[in-house]
């Protein structure tokens, strides 16, 4: 949640900021851009330090990095420092998904895996819903320099707090009594899988980062951040351009989609989870969701640029987000399905690499897009187009066993 307040933050005060710093639409898309140079970097560095050093201290530390370079952003002066903050501020969030992915590894089930994550990930969308009306009315009133640094504090708190609570799994958690400790184990020994994966020699990350169903999910994580990315970075942009919103009515109307994205996501890994009960089946389960979630976001993106109006806008936009979001958990829950525990932080920031590359091409293109057309309508088309593309390799090249389990072992 935290890191979708920071993000936001920046796409809500855009129309203020281009007027302080003189900036136009192409200088924005670069620097909307130039967060994901960092991320994506350390999307996969950030992996590979959480095998080593565990999910507890690097979330914690990646928290409060962002948060002072998100805070930081109120002393930018122009292009430049604009620029250098926020490659920073993606260099410190990277290990964020990884970090989260671990914990998730060392707490659930697989069986409960895609449920907790979904449940986890909606955090994102509430933020970005929250992000709205708190960063329009702190701008309004103090301006957009002073809102950023409230942004700051908030992250340091949470930093604090984490450290207090957190735990890589429930053996080293405090709080976690012997009953419940024995509850956990016993779930995961009980997990009935074609493959018990942690009973197997772990390969080297190479090999599973070669196999086609990482290299899918990686490219249809890069369709499905396409559209979110496009959606987070310049549809506040949109409302305001295309629509003529003042900040206030621009802030509230952008929760809406978030609002819609936060039931999609936290119903996305249970929808999954209860497919796999009914089939037995754990990779078709993931299949479906995704495929049909994905190919109708596609849609919905691609017909929100056709539309004249803000109401339909809105709407159509939201129902893309809706099921965007179905699919958030999806990916992650395929991680844990087919790669050894001991890999999950490298593959997992494998993916967002590749998926966070989306970031830095879509907002720039988008950009380049405004600036010469001084119209989102092509825009729009162009982020549908790619996740139907998705859509269509997921369900062609992802193979799934034929063998089932029966629904009442899982």
């Amino acid at each position: 949640m935290i890191n979708y307040l920071d993000r936001v933050a920046l796409s809500i005060t855009v129309p203020m900021i281009e007027k302080d710093l003189a900036l136009n639409a192409e200088q924005f898309g670069i620097i909307f851009g130039s967060f994901f140079f960092g991320y994506a970097v350390f999307n996969f560095i950030g992996g590979l330090a959480v095998d080593k050093f565990g999910a507890t201290l690097v979330m914690g530390l990646a928290v409060g990095l962002w948060s002072l370079f998100c805070g930081l952003t109120a002393v930018a002066t122009g292009f430049y420092s604009m620029l250098v903050l926020r490659v920073l501020f993606g260099m410190a969030e990277g290990p964020i998904c990884a970090s989260a992915n671990k914990m998730i590894n060392g707490w659930f089930p697989k069986k409960q895996a895609a449920t907790a994550v979904g449940f986890l990930s909606a955090g994102s969308p509430l933020g970005g819903a929250v992000a709205g009306p708190i960063v329009g009315y702190l701008a309004l009133a103090f301006g957009w320099r002073p809102a950023f640094m409230i942004i700051f504090a908030i992250g340091i708190v949470w930093m604090i707090a984490w450290f207090f609570i957190a735990a890589n799994s429930p053996e080293k958690h405090k709080k976690v009594s012997q009953e419940e400790l024995k509850l956990i184990n016993k779930m995961k020994e009980e997990e009935v899988a074609l493959e018990t994966i942690e009973n197997q020699t772990a390969h080297s990350l190479g090999y599973y980062l070669k196999q086609p169903i990482i290299l899918v999910t990686a490219f249809a994580f890069f369709c499905y951040n396409y559209i979110l990315f496009f959606f987070l970075s310049w549809f506040p942009s949109y409302l305001v351009q295309q629509h003529h919103l003042d900040i206030k009515q621009m802030s509230l109307t952008t929760m809406i989609p978030w609002i819609v994205g936060f039931v999609g996501l936290a119903l996305g890994g249970y929808i999954s989870d209860k497919i796999f009960k009914l089939t037995g089946r754990l990779l078709l389960s993931r299949k479906i969701v995704l495929v049909v979630c994905l190919l109708m976001a596609a849609i919905c993106v691609g017909l929100a640029g056709t539309v004249s109006s803000v109401v339909p806008a809105v709407l159509l936009m939201s129902v893309s987000i809706f099921f965007l979001y179905v699919t958030g958990a999806i990916y992650w829950a395929i991680i844990q399905d087919v790669v050894h525990k001991s890999r999950v932080g490298g593959a997992s920031g494998f993916i967002h690499l590749i998926g966070s590359v989306s970031g830095i091409v879509g907002p720039i293109v988008t950009g380049y897009i405004v600036q010469s057309t001084g119209k989102f309508d092509s825009a729009f088309v162009l982020a549908g187009t790619i996740a139907a593309l998705g859509a269509l390799l997921v369900l062609f090249v992802i193979k799934t066993p034929r063998v089932t389990m029966k629904a009442s072992q899982a």
